[in-house]
């Protein structure tokens, strides 16, 4: 079983390999199965990507597919690309078993890119997963804003 240190200690490290762009080896962090989805803004938590609108709803391919193309410079939303800082708290294993843990956490992300500065702040939820290490078998974070402006738009990942 997990205690919430050790779920801490690997949210903390996932945060800071997304703020230094180490993308690919963030990747890493993800089960070959894994999701990783962005609701649209004030979705409920039970939000269904088969039948709600979702601003990413990825498989692991799909996943793949883009830290590929945000490492490129032809990446024009992210070229050069976003300066950002995580900050993560309430981290509460909402349950776990031998195989799984339900993790919730509140986050805010600043992001910085050419003299502006935007918070995207919510909550994710994951399911982690242990095989030869912790991975993330799902992400899902969630924008707790109604809207997304002023941003408009999420080209980064959260």
């Amino acid at each position: 079983m997990l205690s919430r240190s050790e779920v801490e200690d690997f949210l903390f490290h996932e945060t800071a390999l997304l703020d230094a762009w180490q993308l690919e080896e963030w990747l890493a962090l993800f089960t070959q199965d894994a999701v990783y989805e962005v609701p649209t803004a004030g979705a409920a938590d039970d939000a269904d990507s088969a039948t709600s609108l979702f601003y990413i709803a990825d498989d692991y391919s799909r996943l793949k597919a883009r830290v590929a193309r945000l490492m490129k410079k032809e990446a024009h939303s992210e070229f050069p690309r976003s300066h950002t800082a995580r900050m993560l708290g309430n981290v509460r294993i909402l349950q776990q078993n031998a195989e799984r843990a339900e993790i919730r956490c509140t986050f805010i992300t600043y992001r910085s890119k050419r003299s502006k500065t935007d918070a995207f702040f919510g909550h994710h939820r994951y399911v982690l997963k242990q095989e030869s290490a912790l991975r993330i078998a799902s992400k899902r974070s969630f924008l707790d804003a109604d809207t997304l402006r002023p941003q408009g738009r999420v080209s980064i990942i959260l």
